[in-house]
């Protein structure tokens, strides 16, 4: 298995890879603009896997100045249970370590038992006295 920075060519493969991972909420934030700023601004902290130039998994992960986030980490099915999501999750955690950061969120579907799983299993806690809320951030009026 490989593993390397995701790049801005891998967007269609994880893009696909994504859409077919029970547990991955994809929206309109998803475009291969707003990865591709994504990337821009958080430059060695998003990572993908390939073995024989086959996608296996893929994370984003964003910096906001104080904390970490990890999103849509995914493994394609044939390439599960061999260590490819703690692999992808860690990189991206030593990276936000690099730069001082002492925490990483993510975000699981309330849904996603298998994702949760995942998580508890490699190290991460539940925080159930928070809850997320949303506001669309629409171009100012001309």
């Amino acid at each position: 298995m490989t593993y390397r920075p995701f790049a801005t060519t891998d967007y269609d493969a994880a893009y696909a890879l994504w859409s077919a991972a029970e547990g991955i909420g994809l929206s309109e934030a998803d475009t291969r603009d707003n990865i591709g700023r994504l990337l821009d601004h958080n430059p060695g902290l998003s990572y993908v896997a390939e073995e024989g130039g086959v996608l296996a998994g893929a994370v984003l992960c964003g910096f906001d100045g104080r904390r970490g986030y990890l999103h849509h980490l995914a493994v394609a099915p044939s390439f599960r249970r061999r260590g490819v999501g703690s692999a992808l999750a860690r990189r991206s955690l030593d990276a936000l370590g690099g730069l001082g950061v002492r925490k990483c969120h993510i975000f699981v579907i309330a849904d996603n038992e298998e994702g949760k799983r995942f998580w508890l299993r490699t190290g991460w806690e539940e925080r159930n006295t928070l809850i997320i809320m949303s506001h669309d951030v629409r171009p100012p009026s001309p």
